[in-house]
């Protein structure tokens, strides 16, 4: 790996813990501010939101934990690095956040059936508006990381912390709907369209973390983005059996590289490192294997099996 490489790849776990402090941190805060405020109003919208604070740290101490062992270098028994290990904290963070919607839509029905007036509903207010400033400077930190790292894990979290801006906005609409126009049932409405919420943002957290797990290959764009860089060499002549996949923050490509037959293994080496820098170029963070052909060995073994 070259020396820039290595100072990238620094850069980008240091950015990456960064990111989950940060998330523990600003889950704390929430939780803090919002257990106060549900006491004090009494807000199903608002216990929503703090029982999906309460996840969120749970969850960001996960990833915490996940980030740290995915960045460990790859060892004798993990030869492909510790990747998945954030594809796993996104599944598991998408099982806490189920959890959160049943509990939240359950305490909305149950409240939507009996609701009766709000008390404080003025502090709620003031800590929703307080909440939903510390979350958007969250997820903006966030969306930088995870723009420059590729991270999954930031990734999940970012999304249920976005989801986290909506809930906010829908508990804060119920509180003045409920508290100060007195329309009582807004707060469980807002409690049902916050579980909503919640419940959405755990199924894109875990198609994504099933997708890594299963080895799903790149998208579309990517892999005719591969071909195209490694035909885009003079003395390349084709190329086949190209394999992608990811785990964490790193990409695993490889593929057969075909060649005019009656070059030396020499210069073929040296056009395939050349193809290898490339693609390297675009995708910094892979991990490439270039197999070597000859151009028509297909079609030479499929006579020869005739």
């Amino acid at each position: 790996m070259r020396d820039d490489e290595t100072t990238d790849a620094m850069r980008n776990a240091r950015l990456m813990r960064q990111a989950t402090y940060a998330a523990v941190a600003v889950a704390v805060t929430l939780v803090v501010i919002k257990t106060v405020a549900v006491y004090m109003t009494g807000s199903v919208a608002l216990l929503g939101t703090l029982f999906d604070s309460l996840l969120d740290g749970a969850a960001s101490l996960l990833n915490l934990v996940a980030v740290r062992h995915s960045l460990t270098p790859a060892d004798h028994e993990h030869r492909f690095g510790h990747g998945k290990a954030e594809a796993l904290a996104g599944m598991g963070q998408s099982i806490f956040i189920c959890a959160s919607a049943a509990f939240v839509a359950y305490e909305a029905v149950i409240r939507f059936l009996d609701p009766h007036p709000l008390g404080n509903s003025f502090v709620g207010i003031a800590v929703t508006v307080a909440a939903t400033v510390i979350t958007l400077a969250l997820v903006a930190f966030q969306r930088r990381v995870v723009a420059r790292t590729g991270s999954l894990a930031i990734e999940a979290d970012s999304i249920h912390y976005r989801g986290d801006l909506l809930m906010n906005m829908s508990a804060l609409a119920a509180l003045l709907l409920s508290g100060v126009l007195g329309l009582h049932w807004a707060d469980p409405l807002g409690g049902i369209l916050i579980a909503a919420l919640i419940a959405f943002s755990a199924a894109q957290i875990a198609l994504g973390a099933y997708n890594q797990l299963m080895d799903r290959e790149l998208t579309d764009d990517e892999r005719e983005r591969i071909a195209a860089i490694a035909l885009s060499h003079p003395e390349v002549v084709g190329i086949h059996d190209l394999r992608t996949r990811t785990s964490g923050t790193r990409a695993f490509i490889q593929f057969h590289l075909e060649m005019d037959r009656i070059i030396s293994l020499m210069k073929a080496h040296l056009i395939s490192d050349d193809v290898e820098a490339r693609i390297l170029e675009a995708f910094p963070d892979a991990e490439i294997i270039i197999h070597q052909d000859p151009a028509g060995l297909e079609e030479v073994a499929q006579q020869e099996r005739i």
